[in-house]
């Protein structure tokens, strides 16, 4: 039984936004052991090693904003009037205050009258003043301006961050109630007889176009996020080396412009290292490694050809316009090459990406530098352009990105943003009935307090890359932006706890950057959800995600008409397998050859059956199926039943439309199962690609069945 906490301890652990309790699973009430909160609050820069330490600590929050002449940031909704908190020490109260706008315009802002407490810090009396702003400030990324009426001080900045109060969504979402249907795929999965083993973004242009001619309206792919830059390649897309830069792994090196400038000899080169790549396409497993080993020589080789003057200066100025971000990336990218994937192991000199010998090693290898962050262009050029190709092709929404919860321990993203990373603690998830010791994802999360302090951008940059030239974004456990599930090192998944997040200002910058980009987005909210999470997101015009075999209430499986209106309705998903396999049960079959049940299989396969059984009565009992239909049937009654529903979105994996029964990835596994390796495949388990594919009439057929406009 956890013993109660210090008084202190629980008031410290408060003030940082550190869960000393929380309801599980099954709605039983826990408590947090105190060495769980020290540890966390330890990963905070905090210390709370004893309870002497912990009451100093506590002192020190109690007055952090007493300190400050103003808070690291504000984040505000639209229309609101903010009055923001300065603290200037006693007799220095007289100071002018503005506002620059993002279009440079600058406005002048007032100190509210009224109440003006004070507090000794210090030895020194602070006065707590109040400026207010005017309430008419438009969307964007401001800056209050404070400077002493005198001009004898330094002068104070703050960013101010104005975001919608809901977002809009896209035109072919809104008024008569559409519903928009698209595929949902695993983008290097999905290959064609032109793919160098591993689907790229012609495949995704290809698919999109097809699909568009069959009623489609989006297509939703996995996170396309960077990996390693050197094999060996991580498989999953939800343990990226970076969320705000993509994998050139999924460049199609033939579309590259100066492709056309390599000589016969070097032409034949890139020939070469295409069909070696080709040969994977027949294996059952993807090689990744090998692809990009084959990818990444004839990417060196295209990158070494003359630009004209006007794609050079684009170069450029896509170098330019992202910064430092982007330089840093590359430099990582080198260095990996060089001293290995861990910038832990790399030596001291090397941690921190702006030291001098950070620095003299991106001179010395200034033109491997410059490759990277030429892929990077060419994968924003490629991106662009299925972009546009599928709205011109007739799809009202286009491609849907997704975004990973975070970023591997010791990847680029973990190096370039530093401090505004946790350590000591990884992002996971508490027991549920899927997993019941809970979930490591190993990965580092956002520090609340550090991503303030830089104002956000950060996560803004990030937003923004993967928003740029895209039609929606999903944003994956959502409730991430809420609250995250911190794990100490050295201790269990379920001995973590939560830690919370300034959800105001997260959501509200994800509104700002979507409604920019004219994007949808999508909140993956299933799993542990505070009720009134999904009430706060669909306020704010953000759509949740309905999977058919979840959608149930004490009754059974919930009513089609019954379902939330927005959200994005599926059969299926990546953590299940493909709605034939798990009508056939595949994935427990799967479960207990790997060991994973906690009950004999007889008993796991009784309750799962009974579960899908009940299901397809009540499809039989609304006539959309009939007795002793077989699974292809299934599949498609399965989908009808979604068409009825009010949801906005309606998304059919690619899986479904090709009849593939095999998982793609069996969630609490790593090498046990080749999670993310499996290729699309047809009802028989060898390869399909996407030649086959498109004549499928089966797939044809279940495009009609949730097409409005068919």
């Amino acid at each position: 039984m956890t013993e109660p906490l210090p008084a202190s301890l629980t008031e410290l652990a408060h003030a940082h936004g550190v869960a000393t309790e929380f309801w599980d699973w099954q709605g039983r009430h826990t408590l947090v052991s105190a060495e769980a909160i020290r540890a966390v609050l330890w990963a905070l820069g905090v210390d709370a090693s004893d309870d002497e330490a912990a009451t100093a600590a506590l002192a020190e929050r109690q007055v952090e904003a007493w300190r400050r002449a103003l808070p690291p940031v504000y984040v505000v909704p639209e229309g609101r009037e903010p009055r923001v908190p300065l603290h200037v020490d006693a007799g220095q109260e007289a100071v002018l205050a503005s506002v620059r706008l993002e279009s440079g315009e600058v406005r002048g802002l007032w100190l509210v009258e009224g109440e003006r407490p004070t507090r000794e810090v210090d030895g020194v009396t602070r006065v707590r003043l109040t400026v207010g702003v005017p309430g008419d400030l438009p969307l964007g990324w401001h800056e209050i301006e404070v400077t002493p009426a005198d001009a004898s001080g330094d002068r104070l900045r703050m960013p101010l961050v104005v975001y919608p109060n809901a977002l809009e969504l896209p035109p072919a979402l809104q008024g008569d109630g559409t519903q928009r249907w698209g595929l949902m795929t695993q983008l290097y999965a999905m290959r064609s007889a032109q793919s160098w083993g591993v689907g790229d973004l012609a495949d995704l242009g290809d698919a999109g176009a097809w699909a568009a001619g069959l009623g489609a309206d989006f297509v939703l792919v996995n996170p396309l996020h960077a990996a390693e830059p050197v094999p060996p390649l991580e498989p999953s897309p939800y343990l990226p080396t970076s969320r705000r830069f993509v994998s050139p792994l999924y460049i199609r090196v033939e579309d590259v412009p100066e492709v056309a400038y390599l000589s016969a000899a070097e032409r034949q080169l890139v020939e070469w290292h295409s069909d070696d790549a080709k040969r994977f396409l027949e294996l059952e497993f993807l090689e990744r490694d090998a692809v990009w080993v084959a990818k990444e020589a004839a990417l060196r080789l295209v990158f070494r050809q003359p630009r004209s003057l006007r794609r050079e200066r684009n170069l450029h100025a896509y170098i330019e316009r992202e910064g430092q971000g982007l330089i840093d990336y590359a430099t990582w990218c080198v260095l990996v090459a060089e001293h290995g994937q861990s910038w832990r192991d790399w030596p001291e000199e090397l941690h921190d990406p702006q030291s001098p010998a950070v620095e003299s090693f991106r001179e010395q290898h200034s033109d491997a530098v410059e490759f990277h962050c030429w892929m990077q262009w060419v994968l924003s050029e490629q991106l662009a352009k299925v972009q546009k190709d599928l709205v011109d092709t007739g799809m009202q929404i286009g491609v849907v990105h997704d975004l990973a919860v975070g970023v591997h321990p010791t990847g680029a993203d973990s190096w370039i943003l530093g401090s505004a990373l946790a350590r000591g603690v990884t992002v996971g998830a508490p027991g549920d009935q899927y997993n019941q010791r809970g979930q490591d994802w190993s990965q580092p999360p956002w520090r609340p307090d550090r991503l303030a302090e830089a104002g956000f951008a950060p996560y803004r940059d990030m937003l923004r890359n993967v928003l740029r030239d895209a039609g929606g974004l999903r944003v994956d456990h959502v409730i991430g932006l809420f609250r995250l599930w911190w794990i100490p090192e050295g201790m269990e998944p379920h001995q973590g706890t939560y830690v919370r997040y300034d959800h105001d200002a997260m959501i509200g910058i994800l509104m700002l950057e979507a409604q920019r980009a004219g994007a949808v987005v999508v909140g993956e909210d299933l799993g542990t959800v505070e009720p009134w999470v999904r009430d706060y997101l669909r306020e704010r015009g953000i759509l949740g995600t309905s999977i058919l075999w979840f959608e149930r209430d004490e009754h059974g499986p919930l009513a089609p008409e019954r379902y939330r209106e927005l959200c994005l309705a599926t059969v299926t998903t990546h953590d299940l397998p493909p709605t034939a396999g798990y009508l056939d049960g595949v994935h427990l079959d799967l479960r207990h050859n790997l060991g994973l049940l906690t009950r004999p299989l007889e008993e796991e396969r009784a309750e799962d059956e009974g579960a899908r059984e009940e299901v397809l009565q009540v499809l039989r009992d609304r006539g959309l199926l009939r007795p002793g239909a077989g699974i292809p049937e299934q599949v498609e009654a399965l989908h009808r039943y979604l068409t009825w529903s009010p949801a906005r979105m309606l998304g059919v994996s690619v899986s479904d439309l090709a009849q593939d029964r095999r998982i793609i990835n069996q969630p609490g596994t790593d090498e046990e199962y080749p999670n993310w390796r499996v290729p699309l495949a047809g009802p028989e388990g060898r390869p399909v690609l996407l030649e086959d594919l498109f004549t499928y009439r089966s797939a044809r057929r279940l495009a009609r069945t949730v097409s409005r406009r068919s």
